[in-house]
């Protein structure tokens, strides 16, 4: 899809008042999400490879419930997540740090873009709940932070 078609699409998801759109075709997603309640200008425009949905929705089935509490911190993307910047280099975040709010926790790779996902409030690690390395999908819970 050229940029020409998405201005397009954009124009008319303003016009419609719609928030959130996904749209795949040929081992291509294109997700495009509006921030809060006001249709005015996209807050994510991401074009990203088929996800895996297989093994992750297996593997989401066979987890054990998890207690709620906390304050989740998802992935804003389909990709691949890593701890750290490099294999060699220390993580962003472990359990019992405290992370602030704009801080670098992680990154997940999408079509060879290094996206650095970064906590929208302060707390502590209390959970990582992907493994390095693993693909994350849209909205999957990442860490779990709770109170400083």
């Amino acid at each position: 899809m050229d940029s020409k078609k998405i201005d397009e699409l954009l124009k008319l998801m303003q016009r419609r008042g719609v928030a959130e759109f996904t749209f795949e075709h040929e081992g291509t997603v294109l997700a495009v999400k509006f921030a809060g309640h006001a249709v005015a200008a996209p807050q994510q425009v991401v074009t990203v490879a088929a996800p895996i949905a297989a093994p992750v929705a297996a593997a989401a089935s066979a987890a054990p419930a998890r207690p709620v509490g906390g304050i989740a911190i998802k992935a804003p993307i389909v990709g691949t997540f890593y701890r750290a910047a490099a294999p060699d280099a220390p993580n962003y975040v472990n359990v019992g740090d405290k992370v602030r709010k704009g801080q670098v926790v992680c990154i997940v790779e999408a079509m060879k873009l290094m996206n650095q996902i970064e906590s929208d409030v302060e707390g502590v690690v209390l959970e990582v709940l992907v493994d390095n390395g693993n693909p994350v999908q849209f909205g999957q819970e990442l860490f779990r932070l709770g109170p400083v």
